[in-house]
């Protein structure tokens, strides 16, 4: 499967996505434990089917000495027994940030109630930026079919 568009190759991509990869290199920095960045970032991933995206952070995340019990129980969270009260949080709160035209509203004030039990300002600021992010990458993918499967951890960071 060859990608539609190669963004490294392109020069007006190229120019707008060095800004926009710097970000995503900022997002490492936030007040989110990188378990938790990675399990955000794969949920959000898994509903947009972004195979690319999948692929990078399920990699990430087991570099990082995640389990794969817990890998491959993101897609199920909520019947899994595996994850935190804060992890559930912030799953829940990825996956009403990513679905907004279902939900029509975002991120629900009971969400958002659940969430701040478990996270301050900043680490919810942290989570809507990293969701934001997340949805528009992987739509960048999704829509130049960028294929998965060869990433490697830290290819990107």
């Amino acid at each position: 499967m060859d990608a539609r568009l190669n963004y490294f190759a392109n020069p007006t991509a190229g120019k707008a996505l060095k800004y926009f990869m710097s970000a995503g290199k900022a997002l490492k920095d936030l007040p989110l434990s990188a378990t938790t960045q990675e399990l955000v970032a794969l949920r959000v991933s898994q509903i947009n089917g972004c195979a690319v995206c999948i692929d990078m952070h399920t990699k990430e995340a087991a570099a990082a000495g995640e389990t794969a019990v817990r890998l491959n129980l993101v897609a199920a969270w909520r019947e899994a027994t595996v994850f935190t009260e804060a992890e559930r949080a912030a799953l829940a709160f990825a996956e009403e940030g990513t679905r907004v035209a279902d939900a029509a509203t975002g991120v629900s004030d009971e969400v958002w109630a659940h969430a701040a039990k478990h996270y301050d300002e900043d680490q919810l600021a942290a989570l809507v930026i990293l969701v934001s992010f997340m949805n528009a990458v992987n739509r960048l993918n999704i829509i130049t079919q960028q294929p998965a499967g060869d990433y490697q951890p830290g290819q990107f960071h």
